[in-house]
């Protein structure tokens, strides 16, 4: 595969390091609240990316992290009069939720923050003793980047630029430091700010930073060194930069061979928020009445690296765009003989799409190519569609939409009009093809007449594109 490497700021070949299988770590949800769409387009941008990984015959061991502790995990919990695990539990639960929704293949391990903080421990220690980060009079422990000289490489940043952007680009925490840019490895416990919620530790009582959490999860899983590392540009920096840092210093080894992130989610042209009213969840959108496929569609069907501007008018379109698949593959479905057509051409220009750095717009492109190809042909004479099925399930293992059709109730005597219209129109008896045409849209559904036989729906869902 060819993918956009962040560091390297270029594509480049990639394949897994050994054993034909990609070690691939990505960057969780922090559990306080429901996953928002900007985050779930993240998840579903490494769900493709799992996915294609796949498609070329490579296995994946994937690790995705729940972050269950930091600054507002505590302070709901807190606010609350809950354990952390009491408060957090159930947003756990939301999130795999969300994740089976759309269509999201499961990671091989979800690890929580919480279950490691005795390998975090260590970590800081071994920083400590080799001289890479320091105790401060309150307690906190960080990690000192001047001794680091290869911190800025992924972000591309200099020490001098993150001296004068501090204020905004560096790590919100405000503790003592030896230098500004310094961030934060263990946190010393405050009981006005964490309650009851804090670990023992050689440090004293805290718990620890964000950052560690994700080099003690991810190299206990994946080793000191593995394939790829995933998230959104807004973990780039600090959060990335600084997991290289640490993990590097402690190891002396590099931390991940290749970087890939997913660029922003904008709404109606705009910055998500909740002051601007236009902040959803995915369970909000679900509300409004649309499917966790129709999103998935959506989101996948964008490039991972360009920003996608969600609109309920481009969901809208989705939608129709779904159903002209799902009348397409029951055609298909219905077609047992004829000629089986030559595709091979298509089946190459979704390879080299997918292949090209997730190009997931130029391969939705390809599918619907097809499948004006396919109706054309079908148009013109006895088609078997058993070859084409085939190529749209290999296709589905990248999209993971295609075959997730919600299936409607169809009333038995609807679907027995159909039947009786379609063979009324076979044997030219168009009177009868009439009467049941009248018969199936007074009880509410619409007919779409192919050449293989008369679909129904109904009129509400087809109004809506379903």
């Amino acid at each position: 595969m060819h993918i956009f490497d962040t560091r390297e700021r270029e594509k480049v070949t990639f394949s897994p390091e050994k054993d034909n299988t990609v070690r691939m770590y990505t960057c969780g949800p922090t559990i306080y609240n429901f996953a928002h769409i900007g985050n779930l387009r993240t998840f579903l941008f490494e769900d493709v990316l799992r996915r294609a990984i796949q498609f070329f015959g490579m296995g994946v061991f994937q690790v995705m992290n729940i972050t269950d502790i930091d600054d507002k995990t505590i302070k709901r919990a807190k606010e609350n009069g809950l354990t952390l695990e009491e408060f957090t539990a159930p947003f756990e639960k939301a999130f795999l939720e969300d994740l089976d929704t759309l269509m999201v293949e499961r990671a091989e391990e979800y690890p929580k923050a919480t279950d490691f903080i005795e390998k975090m421990i260590e970590m800081i220690a071994e920083l400590i003793e080799k001289g890479h980060a320091y105790q401060t009079e309150d307690g906190d422990v960080f990690f000192r980047i001047e001794s680091f000289d290869r911190y800025g490489a992924l972000s591309h940043l200099k020490m001098e630029e993150l001296e004068v952007g501090r204020s905004t680009r560096v790590d919100s925490d405000e503790y003592q430091k030896e230098c500004a840019c310094d961030f934060v490895l263990w946190k010393a416990y405050d009981s006005e700010r964490d309650g009851n919620i804090y670990w023992d530790s050689p440090f004293g009582k805290g718990r620890p930073g964000w950052h560690i959490e994700c080099s003690c999860m991810s190299m206990h899983y994946l080793g000191e060194t593995f394939d790829l590392h995933t998230g959104g540009v807004d973990n780039i920096f600090p959060h990335h930069e600084n997991e290289i840092a640490q993990s590097e210093a402690c190891s002396g080894k590099a931390f991940v061979r290749h970087w890939m992130h997913s660029e922003h989610l904008l709404v109606e042209g705009k910055k998500m928020s909740k002051s601007l009213g236009n902040f959803y969840t995915l369970r909000d959108l679900l509300e409004k009445g649309y499917s966790g496929r129709e999103i998935r569609a959506l989101f996948v069907c964008s490039h991972y690296r360009s920003q996608l501007n969600f609109t309920f008018e481009g969901l809208h379109a989705m939608r129709k765009s779904l159903a002209r698949i799902d009348t397409f593959i029951e055609r298909v479905e219905s077609a047992k003989e004829g000629v089986t057509l030559d595709l091979s051409s298509f089946e190459e220009s979704f390879k080299q799409a997918v292949f090209d750095d997730l190009n997931t717009p130029l391969a939705s492109a390809v599918l619907f190519d097809m499948i004006r190809f396919v109706n054309g042909k079908m148009d013109e004479e006895e088609v078997n569609g058993e070859n084409v099925l085939e190529i749209l399930r290999k296709w589905d293992k990248v999209f993971g939409f295609l075959f997730a059709k919600e299936e409607e109730e169809i009333e038995p005597s609807i679907l027995e009009a159909a039947n009786k219209r379609f063979m009324a129109r076979k044997e030219k008896d168009y009177a009868l093809a009439d009467t049941m045409r009248e018969l199936i849209e007074g009880a509410g559904y619409v007919v779409e007449d192919t050449k293989d036989k008369c679909l129904v729906r109904r009129k509400e869902n087809y109004a809506n594109g379903r």
